[in-house]
């Protein structure tokens, strides 16, 4: 009788684990797997402090319930489309994609997979999404226009060295939005009665004969690209800019806080945790073609005094005023 209840138990015991198993599976296969493709690498990736506050924020906890699978450039575009293939196939469930090349190269790689984007250049205008409010497609995203902002830093250095004539422009030729910055900042260089160099860094090697050239060139001020590439050696830009004294603006406050003189643009960390707003809607059921592309609201300019005083700058009071920080 003791042999047959042991038994019994062991057989009970054993249903209740088969009876398990779905579930177990169940929970495996409830995690969802996040890609993340991006032109730069994870040193530069502050920013995705904000990704991971707004997927908790909807319910996504990384190592619980979401896997968040990290592919970086390293700051060489012609990786991307290798790297975006690998995303493709790890499977995952949808793929962030940091910047223009970074979705370009995941546009190519599939057409099913969801694709949340976060961008400088205008989607419309490039071709990736048929409209704002309906993108179309399996690609929907966040979009800052930086390149529309670009005649605005223009003004702001402008305010700053109203007697330069020459302005220069620090572009990546291998970034598409790259044409269409150039476009705003020559028209809104026209009006000004300016005139506007443009200089080229497709690499951090590039960078020393940029500015050597904009130097020889009698640039008296540099506007710097909003550029992945750049992000990734902003301490490097900053420090080049400071060796030829030249007055220059950036997309993001991360430059200034490394002794840049001005920025003026978007909170990047604020931005991905519109993306990851995005991506829960995604994970939860929604088609990227019903949510329509997002533009922050808020931008935000910041000054660092130390650098101004380093170059001889006068920083105006309304300016300080106006600006959203002040770094002294």
């Amino acid at each position: 009788m003791q042999l047959y209840r042991l038994r019994r138990r062991e057989v009970i015991s054993l249903l209740g684990s088969a009876a398990a198993w779905p579930r177990v599976a169940r929970a495996q296969q409830s995690v969802a797997v996040v890609g993340i493709l991006n032109a730069a690498s994870s040193e530069s990736a502050f920013y995705m402090a904000g990704f991971r506050e707004g997927l908790r924020d909807a319910g996504y906890v990384e190592g619980q319930n979401v896997t968040l699978e990290f592919r970086w450039a390293e700051g060489h575009y012609e990786r991307l489309p290798a790297l975006a293939a690998e995303l493709v196939r790890h499977p995952v469930s949808v793929i962030v994609a940091g910047g223009i090349p970074p979705l370009m190269a995941a546009k190519a790689a599939t057409s099913t997979i969801p694709i949340v984007f976060s961008s400088a250049g205008d989607p419309v205008r490039l071709g990736v999404v048929a409209s704002l409010s309906r993108p179309g497609g399996n690609i929907t995203g966040i979009s800052h226009f930086g390149v529309a902002l670009a005649p605005k830093r223009l003004q702001l250095l402008l305010e700053l060295v109203p007697a330069v004539t020459l302005i220069a422009v620090l572009e990546n030729p291998t970034n598409p939005r790259t044409d269409l910055e150039v476009t705003e900042l020559q028209e809104a260089a026209r009006t000004t009665g300016k005139r506007l160099l443009t200089v080229r860094a497709g690499s951090e090697n590039d960078f020393d004969n940029a500015f050597t050239t904009l130097v020889r060139a009698g640039a008296g001020g540099l506007l710097v690209a909003g550029e992945p590439l750049f992000i990734l050696w902003r301490k490097q830009l900053v420090m080049l800019a400071a060796r030829y004294a030249i007055p220059a603006i950036y997309d993001y406050r991360d430059f200034t806080a490394v002794g840049g003189l001005l920025s003026y643009g978007i909170d990047l960390k604020e931005m991905y945790r519109l993306v990851a707003g995005h991506v829960a809607r995604v994970l939860k059921g929604a088609k990227p073609t019903e949510l329509p592309i997002l533009q922050p609201t808020k931008f935000e300019l910041v000054i660092n005094l130390k650098t101004a005083k380093a170059l001889g700058l006068d920083m105006p009071l309304h300016f300080q005023q106006l600006a959203d920080e002040v770094i002294e």
